[in-house]
C-alpha cells in the first residue's frame, strides 16, 4: 500500500480515535471524579465516615478494574445497543471505553485526594466549612496537579482500549490496523499505525506534563 493509499485512513483513523477518546474521557471524569472522592469521604476517619458504602463502593470499582477490557467490551454489547442503538461504530464505543475507565479512574482520583493535607481540611472546618466547601476549596484546589496527571494516565490508556475496540467494529485506528494491516498481511501499514498511535501517547503525556509543571509552579507561587 502506498502513502498516498494510507494517508486517508490513517486520517480517518485518527479522528474516529480522537473522537472517541474524548468523549469517553469526559464521561470518565463526570463519573470517576466524584467515585473517588466518595470513597475517600467514606473510608475510615472520612467527612462522611460510613464503612459498608465504602466497601460496597469499593468492590464495584475493583469489579469494574479487573475485567480485561475485550472481555468487558464484549459482555456490554447489549447494553451499549440498548443506550446508543448500536454497538458498532465510534459513538457506540464511548460505552464500553467510559465504563472500563471510570473504576480505573476513581482509584487514581482516590489516591490524589488522600494526598491533601488533612490539615488544611481541619482548618475550614473550624470556620464552619462544611463538606460541599471542603470538596471544592480544598481538596479539588490541592490535589488538582495530581488528578491532571491521573485524566493523562486514563486518556493514555483509553488510546489503548481503543485501539484494541477496533477488533470489534469500533473504528479508530485499531479498526484500521486490522482491516488493512493485519487482514491483508500489510507489515507496512501495521508499523505506521503503531507510530501514529505512539505519537498521539507522547503528545498527550507531554501536554498533561506541561500542566502539571504549571499548576506546580503556581501552587509555590501562591
Amino acid at each position: 500500500m502506498t502513502w498516498e493509499e494510507m494517508r486517508p485512513l490513517l486520517e480517518q483513523g485518527t479522528v474516529d480515535t480522537l473522537y472517541m477518546v474524548l468523549w469517553a474521557t469526559v464521561v470518565t471524569v463526570l463519573g470517576g471524579l466524584p467515585l473517588g472522592i466518595l470513597l475517600v469521604l467514606t473510608d475510615k476517619g472520612g467527612l462522611l465516615q460510613n464503612r459498608p458504602v465504602n466497601k460496597i463502593v469499593g468492590a464495584i470499582v475493583n469489579i469494574g478494574r479487573s475485567l480485561p477490557f475485550i472481555i468487558l467490551l464484549i459482555a456490554l454489547i447489549p447494553f451499549t445497543t440498548f443506550v446508543v442503538g448500536t454497538f458498532i461504530g465510534p459513538t457506540a464505543m464511548i460505552v464500553p471505553l467510559a465504563i472500563g475507565a471510570i473504576p480505573f479512574f476513581a482509584r487514581l482520583v482516590e489516591t490524589a485526594v488522600r494526598e491533601v493535607d488533612h490539615g488544611l481540611v481541619e482548618a475550614v472546618q473550624a470556620m464552619g466549612g462544611g463538606i460541599p466547601t471542603i470538596v471544592r476549596k480544598v481538596l479539588l484546589p490541592q490535589a488538582l496537579p495530581s488528578l491532571v496527571s491521573a485524566v493523562t494516565t486514563t486518556v493514555i490508556v483509553l488510546i489503548g482500549y481503543s485501539a484494541m475496540a477496533g477488533a470489534v467494529g469500533g473504528e479508530g485506528l485499531g479498526s484500521k490496523a486490522v482491516t488493512y494491516g493485519y487482514q491483508r498481511f500489510d507489515t507496512t501499514f501495521m508499523l505506521v499505525t503503531v507510530v501514529v498511535l505512539v505519537v498521539l501517547v507522547t503528545v498527550v503525556q507531554l501536554i498533561g506534563d506541561g500542566v502539571v509543571r504549571l499548576l506546580a509552579r503556581r501552587g509555590r507561587t501562591a
